[in-house]
């Protein structure tokens, strides 16, 4: 099996200080397994400051670390041919359009036909990088943008626009409640103490912080343009949820459906059958891995969306105020 190898420099944040190695490379690499991460430091594909490190190092915050990434070809992932909606494509990335119901990458209950196995399909040299080149990840009933590397030379810039938050990345939702203003959520995000599939806002869970502002107040509802400076699981449907205006269609965070008083039978049909949670991400900007120059690429809502916000907006238009 061929293998190349990746370099990643990274600078350890102060932030970070008396966490184990280990640890701190999980976070600061989150495209690789913490698995996979300890048997690099263990087999001496880490130096922290130019000397060998173990994984159970505790780190100091400031030190310099160099990770050579031992990349295999993935043959666990099966090329198949699914349509994939290609905004953008150049010899260092891919820009796609998500739909619904595509699952980013194969796990359990879903082996095969995702993102991953499309995109191995559609270009087979992406095997040779993780996850076959996709650096972030939309959930399953989540549309919209997603940015792809080609190359690994790209994979380490692109990663590290990630890790240093200049990769900006807004999304469009519809939300439960009349919001009266936009604001900024910054509460830490970790897995829910009781159940596992979910996530909670948690004192000792990882930075998490959402902006967000209103684009229209309907009778009982709002349509919010929301933007990430971190990219935690479930972070936006997290952090709503937790305002109290969770997002439309959210089976896992949205609690009961919301009805304006004396909805019409449109409105009614439509929030009771909307099939995913409200979100779409319409806009990607970050520098070119080729040239440094700031592109940015935008996906129009798609029809679900649109038609949601047209009967929402018609009940208001006839209903006036609640």
């Amino acid at each position: 099996m061929a293998h190349k190898f990746q370099t990643h420099e990274l600078q350890i944040p102060p932030r970070l200080a008396g966490m184990r190695l280990d640890q701190v490379l999980a976070l600061l690499l989150p495209e690789y397994s913490r698995s996979r991460l300890k048997d690099w430091i263990e087999a001496g594909h880490v130096s922290i400051d130019r000397r060998q490190p173990r994984p159970r190092d505790v780190v100091s915050g400031g030190e310099r670390v160099t990770v050579e990434a031992e990349i295999a070809a993935d043959t666990r992932v099966e090329p198949q041919a699914i349509e994939l909606d290609v905004v953008h494509e150049d010899a260092e990335l891919l820009i796609i359009n998500k739909p619904a119901g595509l699952v980013v990458h194969p796990g359990a209950g879903n082996r095969d036909r995702t993102l991953q196995n499309a995109l191995l399909h559609f270009d087979p040299a992406l095997a040779s990088l993780p996850r076959a080149g996709i650096l972030h990840r939309l959930d399953k009933d989540t549309t919209g943008l997603l940015v792809v590397a080609r190359t690994l030379a790209a994979h380490t810039e692109l990663t590290r626009q990630m890790q240093q938050r200049e990769i900006e990345r807004e999304y469009e939702a519809i939300c439960s409640g009349v919001m009266t203003a936009g604001g900024t959520v910054d509460r830490p995000i970790g897995r829910h103490r009781s159940d596992r599939v979910r996530m909670a806002v948690r004192e000792d869970g990882r930075e998490a912080v959402t902006h967000y502002r209103v684009v229209a107040r309907f009778r009982a509802h709002t349509h919010v343009r929301v933007s990430l400076e971190t990219g935690r699981t479930h972070q936006i449907r997290v952090h709503f949820a937790h305002l109290r205006h969770p997002l439309v269609g959210d089976s896992t965070y949205g609690g009961r459906l919301l009805l304006p008083r004396g909805a019409s039978p449109d409105l009614v049909a439509a929030l009771r059958e909307f099939p995913r949670q409200a979100l779409h991400a319409a806009r990607l900007r970050l520098q070119h891995p080729r040239d440094g120059q700031s592109v940015e690429w935008r996906a129009p809502l798609p029809a679900d969306l649109r038609k949601l916000i047209a009967v929402l907006r018609k009940d208001a238009a006839e209903r006036g105020a609640a």
